[in-house]
């Protein structure tokens, strides 16, 4: 045997050794060698794969961190979209989901399963052939961005799984679970940043959000990200029944699984695990805010099918919010990017869901007032959705006479103008379109998650651009220097870097997300999609008339009329045109794009036209159904309205089959669907 035979041999047999000992200590948490024998195996397989570099395999563990990225990570539409959950807060809705479950499969009363919900990010990673391929964000639940980079560098995550090829391991899986930052290390990682002199991070959710979407891998492999798996994508090669089993068969793949999955005979048995986990799940090392409920055959699953956004077989129920006792020590109103005022009760600083509250939301003046909510107060604060703190209730009885009662200022807080309160709203609004405080609201909004996604961009930063009279608006952030930026107090070089990196990548993200951006009343991200769908580019959308903009699915004359007064305000078209001349991007990126019509589909029911799915399908799931009809030129809306060109009904369509009836919109059934997509399919027109 030659050298180069002996060293493959050896190379394969180590590769082998080295997952099998990941998994027994990163996912069974039963390690059968020292640290030192394992970083000696990896030594070994590593030395002999900087000899023969042809040697070095996909899935080899010394390829878990690769090299730093550069630009923006990569968008790739997901398979099968990843949907979101309706939610549920107590046992009776529990038992009206259990009700609905057995009326729409005829009396059936199928098990369930139940597990904790993870709070993380949600990913859908791609296994072809047992090898991991692709690793993406959920993104919009149709397009996600490749972070394959920084799923590699997760230990527990394999990169072939376990078994053979044709037998055990399917040719194709696409598996979600959840990346989350166990509180451990979150307290680790914010301990350093604050010895650094960096800001910690506020949560688990967000740090992990976070780091699975930078470029460099090494810094993601520092932070000990940790994944738990639970459902599948598209999956290919293996036959299973149900949701247990598949659960069981990722555990003999090699996945982690979450601790506290249960296969539940009846909605009895569901309600008892969700009590059982009420306080237990306070002892875990990651957040979870309440159990998923899924229906467990896959048969009853695909019959079940979706509503418009979510799946029928499956419901989310959440814990009630987590609360902590902690008193008011001032009330200060802070101006919105509308310029409405809102009152924030600042707190002494108590601990709930994870994070460190020193400031709670207080919503408006009559909210105070109902609730008789004053300076110097105890109260009970709790995170609502699990995420913005606000004030649940004063404790009265703990009240000393001292404390004092507190109305809305007068004046804009920011900048000295008279409030408003218009005839009829609650809201109490600064006029002032030039308010320094609407400005740090609109760039903090611009630089949000649901906008331009510019990570650093806080409050803390904002406030210090701001005050060293570098930033005034949205625009100016792009007209940034890394040097100026670099000598703000508490910032640093590499974090100066960081958010010139971030700011620099948000010029080429979607359309979409500029439109939401621009703080147009009425277009947040779902209207932003459809308008940037619809009109390809902010040029065709700033000059779209009134009637062209309340002929798109979706786009009622109120939100028409607040786009077409905002593009004609001077001071919004300067704004845009600051933007075109930083280099942001203004068209559509494929993946938002309308489908075009294919040439076989232009006089076919499809091309062009908008349709509304309702009811349950039988032979296709709704996201096939939705899917097939894209594919084909169309497009599908949640509601049926005039501009609906036809209804696919179900079994037991519901109001919308009625609604487009009245409306005189033509109607196909099952049979009718399936026979025009074959013609439109094949041709035929």
């Amino acid at each position: 045997m030659s050298g180069r035979e002996s060293a493959a041999r050896r190379a394969e047999e180590l590769r082998r050794l080295i997952h099998h000992h990941e998994r027994k200590y990163y996912v069974e948490n039963a390690p059968e060698i020292s640290d030192r024998e394992f970083d000696a195996l990896v030594d070994e397989l590593r030395a002999i794969e900087a000899k023969h570099p042809d040697l070095i395999a996909q899935d080899s563990p010394t390829q878990r961190v690769g090299s730093e990225l550069s630009g923006d990570l990569p968008q790739v539409r997901h398979r099968v979209p990843m949907r979101s959950l309706d939610n549920t807060y107590s046992e009776e809705e529990l038992r009206e989901f259990d009700a609905r479950i057995r009326r729409w499969l005829g009396g059936e009363s199928p098990p369930y399963v139940a597990d904790l919900k993870i709070d993380g990010a949600a990913v859908s990673i791609t296994y072809e052939d047992g090898v991991l391929v692709r690793g993406l964000t959920r993104g919009d639940g149709e397009v996600g961005e490749d972070v394959t980079h920084n799923i590699r560098t997760i230990r527990q995550i394999p990169l072939r799984l376990y078994g053979d090829r044709g037998t055990d391991v399917p040719s194709l899986l696409e598996v979600r679970g959840e990346i989350y930052l166990p509180r451990s290390s979150f307290a680790r990682i914010n301990r350093e940043r604050e010895e650094a002199g960096e800001t910690p991070f506020a949560n688990p959710r967000n740090a992990a959000a976070g780091t699975l979407k930078r470029l460099d891998p090494a810094e993601t492999a520092r932070r000990r990200l940790a994944a738990l798996f639970y459902a599948k994508g598209a999956i290919e090669g293996v036959r299973l029944e149900g949701q247990w089993e598949f659960i069981e068969y990722l555990v003999r793949l090699g996945f982690p699984v979450n601790p506290g999955s249960r296969r539940c005979a009846t909605i009895d048995d569901v309600i008892a695990f969700c009590e059982e986990w009420r306080e237990k799940r306070r002892d875990l090392d990651f957040d979870t805010d309440g159990i998923v409920v899924k229906v467990d055959p896959w048969d009853a699953q695909e019959r079940l099918g979706f509503t418009a956004k979510a799946p029928r077989y499956m419901i989310a129920y959440k814990y009630e919010p987590e609360r902590a006792e902690t008193r008011i020590l001032e009330i200060k109103a802070q101006v919105g990017k509308t310029g409405v005022l809102t009152p924030v009760a600042h707190v002494h600083p108590v601990q709930l869901s994870g994070t460190t509250v020193s400031s709670a939301s207080l919503h408006n003046e009559d909210e105070i007032r109902r609730k008789d909510v004053r300076i110097g107060d105890a109260v009970l604060i709790e995170k609502a959705g699990e995420i913005i703190p606000q004030v649940a209730a004063v404790l009265a009885e703990k009240r000393t006479g001292d404390e004092t009662p507190w109305s809305m200022p007068k004046e804009c807080p920011s900048c000295g103008r008279p409030v408003e309160r218009r005839k009829g709203e609650v809201a109490v609004r600064c006029p002032n379109g030039r308010c320094p405080g609407r400005y740090r609201a609109r760039i903090l909004y611009y630089g949000s998650r649901a906008c331009m996604d510019i990570e650093g961009l806080g409050g803390k930063t904002v406030d210090a651009l701001i005050a060293a009279g570098l930033i005034r608006d949205p625009a100016d952030i792009y007209g940034l220097d890394a040097e100026k930026v670099a000598a703000l107090e508490r910032m640093g070089t590499k974090s100066a870097e960081n958010l010139i990196r971030q700011i620099e990548a948000s010029k080429r993200k979607e359309l979409w997300r500029l439109i939401a951006a621009l703080n147009i009343p009425g277009v947040g991200a779902r209207t932003a999609d459809l308008l940037a769908a619809e009109f390809g580019s902010l040029d065709a959308l700033r000059s779209a008339s009134l009637d062209a903009l309340e002929s798109v699915e979706g786009i009622g004359p109120v939100v028409a009329g607040a786009i077409v007064e905002w593009f004609a305000d001077p001071d919004d078209a300067t704004f845009v045109d600051r933007l075109v001349q930083a280099g942001v991007n203004t068209k559509a990126l494929p993946s938002e794009r309308k489908p075009k019509p294919v040439a076989e589909a232009e006089a076919s029911r499809f091309a062009g036209k908008t349709w509304v799915l309702t009811g349950t399908l039988g032979g296709f799931t709704r996201a096939d159904a939705e899917a097939r009809i894209k594919a084909l030129g169309g497009r599908t809306a949640g509601s049926v309205s005039s501009k609906t060109d036809y209804v696919l009904a179900g079994e037991e369509a519901g109001s919308k089959l009625d609604k487009a009836k009245k409306l005189g919109i033509e109607i196909a059934g099952e049979e009718t669907f399936v026979r025009w997509l074959e013609e439109a399919e094949g041709g035929k027109g």
